[in-house]
């Protein structure tokens, strides 16, 4: 291995942003050009989309499943956009574009020059787990954006020690990153707490990285990020903890897939695309074994650990592979140092692995991005004797849940539409809406018109309460619409009158989906809508 290395003072910023804007660029059109494409050819909202749609239109500083920055983010993009498919989607696209570009500055903080920076955001870019996550409204394409300052910011302070100016305004970055990082997801406390844990640990090693946390700009940091996320703090007390116990609800009815260790292992490297494994694997060596680096090494294997451990998704891992992606590229860069194209500071300085990437990338864009017509894509699937993954334990029809979950909306509202408009006036002023999930609320509000009040025990939606019927007042349950997969003989037990009126009808939509009834129902036959909506809590 050569051991010449390059060092910061040779390698200037300004075309280092150059180089991270190009690749952003680049990801950007990609999934606006996705999202235009997708509309075209019959895909339509996904299931979660909607849900944070309504969340945006209740702001408050805390949700019970997710952070309340994802709703601000639906509710920008619907004031934006309007109903606009590409134009709903675009700010989570950005989030998945600062992944990229941080990537790139991320590596050029740790010494690497132009093909060290190229190569790390080009295995961002070909991710087929950050391709899928990029491309719908949610807030997982925002993670790294605010991981990777953490990690900018350390590594720049430590650089710093002897400019305590610039060790505060380093510091800044972090708190305010990190504090907005956990109002976006929660997972953030685990990443921070496993990037303290690795600070620390480096002692073992003689390295004084540790100090770091160990002075008064760590100390405001800390305050500074708490600072920010304790609307969230004071929501979740006022509301009784909800979040915490969606996740215990969700252990206990065991919601998710749970993979072996080995199995979550391998699931990382299928679901980040084998050939970047060739750049984050040797980003984890590379850090592990040098003692500069071995913070980030450190912090990594504490995160999966702990990821697994707890039992998590295997895509909560994913927002941490960029820094060893950055880490990857500076190896290669030095590992090459002595070739042509390497010290001719060359963007495109291993033909071989661009190639390969975006090959690869192509390959398997259809998996991670709906571009392929359904029956299409059946085919596709079939062809390359790929199953269909989920993270829940929900079985899959036709096509993966990630896509089935874009189906079956519209119907659903039409027929939901077509009774309402059947109702006589004095059953119209009474009637409310209810609906088992938070994607069947949620597309019945986003994509009805004029249809009464919708509610639903599902999460957030059950602390909105009972919805009003025409008058404002809490519906009495003299007429409901009820979306729900139930039968007949339970629903008289409560109702007078119980009439099914249709059903979501679409091949393509999630099988307990296509089992899901629109019933009209009269005469609650004991107390209101009001009385019986404890009940009807749904934390899962």
């Amino acid at each position: 291995m050569a051991s010449q290395t390059t060092t910061v003072h040779s390698n200037p910023l300004r075309p280092a942003i150059h180089l991270a804007l190009l690749f952003a660029v680049l990801k950007l059109g990609i999934h606006l050009a996705a999202s235009l494409w997708q509309s075209h050819i019959g895909y339509g909202y996904f299931r979660d989309e909607f849900y944070y749609i309504a969340c945006g239109r209740h702001l408050a500083s805390g949700y019970v499943d997710h952070g309340p920055i994802v709703a601000l983010q639906a509710r920008a993009s619907e004031l934006l956009f309007g109903h606009s498919l590409a134009g709903l989607r675009f700010l989570s696209s950005v989030g998945g574009a600062l992944r990229v570009a941080l990537t790139g500055i991320l590596a050029w903080s740790l010494g690497g020059r132009r093909p060290a920076q190229a190569l790390a955001m080009l295995a961002v870019l070909t991710t087929p787990m950050y391709l899928g996550q990029d491309g719908y409204l949610s807030m997982n394409s925002w993670e790294s954006a605010f991981w990777l300052p953490c990690f900018l910011a350390i590594v720049q302070i430590a650089k710093t020690t002897s400019s305590p100016r610039t060790g505060w305004t380093w510091w800044t970055v972090f708190g305010i990153s990190a504090g907005i990082g956990l109002l976006n997801k929660p997972s953030m406390a685990f990443f921070l707490l496993a990037l303290g844990a690795g600070l620390l640990l480096i002692r073992l090693y003689g390295q004084e990285q540790y100090r770091l946390l160990l002075t008064r700009q760590a100390a405001y940091s800390i305050a500074l990020l708490a600072l920010i996320a304790s609307p969230n703090l004071f929501w979740q007390l006022h509301n009784h903890w909800p979040t915490l116990e969606f996740l215990h609800n969700g252990r206990v009815q065991n919601k998710n897939v749970h993979l072996a260790p080995l199995a979550f292992l391998a699931n990382q490297v299928f679901t980040l695309g084998p050939w970047t494994a060739f750049v984050w694997l040797p980003g984890l060596v590379r850090s592990l074994r040098k003692r500069e680096l071995r913070w980030i090494g450190l912090t990594f294997v504490l995160f999966l650990s702990a990821m697994i451990a707890l039992g998590a998704k295997d895509y909560y891992v994913t927002p941490i592979y960029p820094a060893l992606m950055a880490v990857g590229g500076i190896g290669w860069e030095t590992f090459f140092a002595r070739r042509d194209r390497v010290l001719q500071n060359r963007t495109v300085a291993f033909p071989v692995a661009f190639a390969t990437a975006i090959l690869c990338c192509a390959l398997v864009f259809p998996l991670a991005e709906p571009v392929l017509r359904p029956t299409t894509f059946i085919s596709y699937q079939h062809a390359l004797h790929l199953p269909s993954t989920n993270s829940e334990k929900y079985g899959s029809g036709l096509l993966p849940a990630f896509y089935a979950d874009r189906f079956g909306w519209q119907e659903e509202t039409d027929q939901v539409q077509h009774v309402v408009d059947g109702l006589s006036s004095q059953d119209r002023a009474q009637a409310v809406i209810l609906a088992n999930n938070y994607g069947e609320a949620g597309a019945l509000q986003f994509l009805g018109r004029n249809l009464p009040a919708v509610g639903s025990g599902h999460n957030t939606y059950w602390l909105w309460g009972t919805p009003p019927d025409a008058t404002g007042h809490p519906g009495s349950g003299q007429v409901v619409i009820l979306v729900e997969d139930t039968t007949s003989e339970h629903l008289r037990t409560l109702f007078n009158t119980v009439q099914r009126v249709g059903s979501i009808g679409t091949p393509y939509a999630m099988p307990y989906e296509r089992r899901t009834g629109i019933w009209l129902l009269h005469g609650l036959k004991s107390g209101t809508l009001s009385s019986l909506w404890p009940r009807k809590k749904g934390y899962i």
